[in-house]
């Protein structure tokens, strides 16, 4: 199982016992990527370890003569940059975190180095676009929520506003009774040759103009 972590002169012991320690510490999906291993120019009898998954990446450091080994652990999201630093003898690699510590191994082979280097941009890479994603569908919850409130909202039924009463022209107060009874007094005023016609044509046309 460990022997695919053994192409960048890794020591076999220190992979197998970090390997087996790690299967332990593994959440539901996750997945070793590399395993670099640190080799001190003089001694290296407990030499610490860096293991990348495609969840974080995780520190590993000999405790109690060996007999325990102590780690420390960042995922993805919460690292803002790796660094690598090759000098005279083997390589430096490090991670800043979002809070701003910063942790690393040195003594590290170069090519080790580098290939944590190249699959920590590529966990990177990958988390940025995971987070793109999640603030496309965050955003697009959001306008959808805001949609909705805006058009699901009950209408108040609207109404034609009543239209003003036509004013009524006044009628005037013809009072047709009394105009009749001034006529027939005025026929019977004629009848009964009180008036002449000159006079009862002229009464006439004047009650009528009053109409």
């Amino acid at each position: 199982m460990v022997d695919k972590f053994l192409r960048g002169e890794q020591d076999p012991k220190a992979v197998e016992k970090i390997y087996n320690r790690l299967v332990d510490l593994l959440t539901s999906g996750e997945e070793i990527i590399y395993i670099a291993v640190q080799k001190k120019p003089l001694v290296n009898i407990l030499p610490d370890c860096i293991a990348i998954t495609n969840k974080r990446v995780l520190f590993f450091t000999p405790a109690n003569l060996g007999l325990s080994i102590k780690f420390v652990d960042f995922v993805w999201k919460d690292i803002v940059d790796v660094y690598t630093k090759e000098e005279i003898i083997g390589a430096i690699f490090s991670v800043k975190t979002t809070n701003g510590a910063e942790m690393g191994v040195d003594y590290l082979p170069k090519i080790q180095a580098r290939k944590l280097y190249q699959y920590a941009q590529e966990r990177k890479e990958a988390e940025r676009e995971a987070r793109r994603l999640r603030d496309l569908e965050e955003k697009r919850a959001e306008s959808g929520s805001i949609q909705y409130e805006q058009y699901a909202q009950p209408q108040a039924p609207a109404f034609p506003a009543a239209a003003a009463p036509e004013p009524v022209a006044p009628q005037a107060d013809v009072k047709p009774d009394v105009l009749t009874e001034k006529l027939k007094k005025l026929k019977t005023l004629f009848d009964n040759g009180l008036i002449s016609q000159e006079e009862y044509n002229s009464k006439k046309m004047d009650l009528l103009s009053d109409l």
